[in-house]
């Protein structure tokens, strides 16, 4: 064999190493990952049990789910409640940081907090990045307007109508699928009043909540079109921890079958909203 030959034999061989390499370190890299994941896994229950507390996320402004009490200012609400009472029987006390609804979601990403409460509806694309508890709350969307306005009686009205919204929202969706042009709000109770003052001409938002408004604040609003779209809301957790979804979760099946979810749930709306 001459010089070339020898040349590009080696070449073969050095190529052919290098792939074996690259083969082998992918592989222990795959598997490294999943060591690294079931850790991080581990590491969040352990560190919620470490701290003695779990840090949950939630808007304060967001009534009768989350608020402030106007005399106490303390934050309470369906919520809260549920959030504490689950917190205890994990063994652990809830620590709430207040958070806008729009950036709630990243900062659980970002493990500002290990869980929201703050009626988180399961959807499909956020199952891709969260993991949910069963859910505590069941309920629809309905559509809020100026009881003046006479345009707006059915969903399909709302088409190049503004819609007040916080946009990243079940509602702020649901309002932008349907061909409103999205106003955008921090809160629930701000966007209501733009609607009521007619800076808006519609929001769509919880039947819980908007009862609980119509009730308790003196705005020149209604309500109009069908109830829409059954949500399911749970308490999401970053995607991967399933050993701190499944103490959650004995935490709430323990509270639904002695009761007290209902009793929470009678307490705040007259009804039981935890079960479909």
């Amino acid at each position: 064999m001459d010089e070339v030959g020898i040349n590009k034999g080696v070449d073969l061989l050095k190529k052919l190493w290098t792939g074996l390499a690259l083969i082998s370190l992918a592989v222990l890299t795959a598997c490294g990952g999943g060591d690294q994941e079931a850790g991080q896994n581990k590491d969040l229950l352990e560190g919620i049990k470490k701290r003695g507390e779990i840090r949950i996320g939630t808007e304060g402004t967001y009534k009768p789910f989350s608020f402030r009490d106007e005399k106490t200012d303390q934050l309470t609400g369906y919520d809260v409640e549920v959030a504490k009472e689950m917190a205890e029987r994990m063994g652990v006390k809830a620590k709430f940081v207040e958070s806008p609804w729009d950036s709630m979601l990243t900062s659980l990403n970002t493990g500002r907090f290990d869980t929201v409460a703050n009626q988180v509806g399961i959807k499909e694309k956020r199952k891709e990045k969260y993991d949910f508890t069963e859910p505590y709350t069941v309920s629809y969307a309905t559509m809020v307007v100026h009881k003046e306005n006479d345009e707006i009686k059915e969903l399909e009205d709302v088409k190049g109508k503004k819609a007040a919204q916080t946009p990243t929202s079940n509602y702020g969706k649901m309002a932008e699928e349907a061909g409103a042009n999205i106003v955008a709000y921090e809160d629930m109770m701000t966007a209501m009043r733009d609607v009521a003052a007619k800076r808006a001409d519609v929001s769509f938002n919880d039947r819980l909540a908007v009862a609980e408004m119509m009730k308790s604040v003196d705005l020149p609003l209604k309500t109009v079109g069908k109830p829409m779209e059954k949500s399911e809301m749970a308490f999401p957790v970053p995607k991967g921890n399933e050993d701190l979804v499944k103490a959650m979760n004995q935490a709430l099946d323990e509270m639904r079958q002695d009761g007290t979810l209902t009793e929470i749930s009678k307490k705040w709306f007259g009804e039981d909203v935890s079960n479909p």
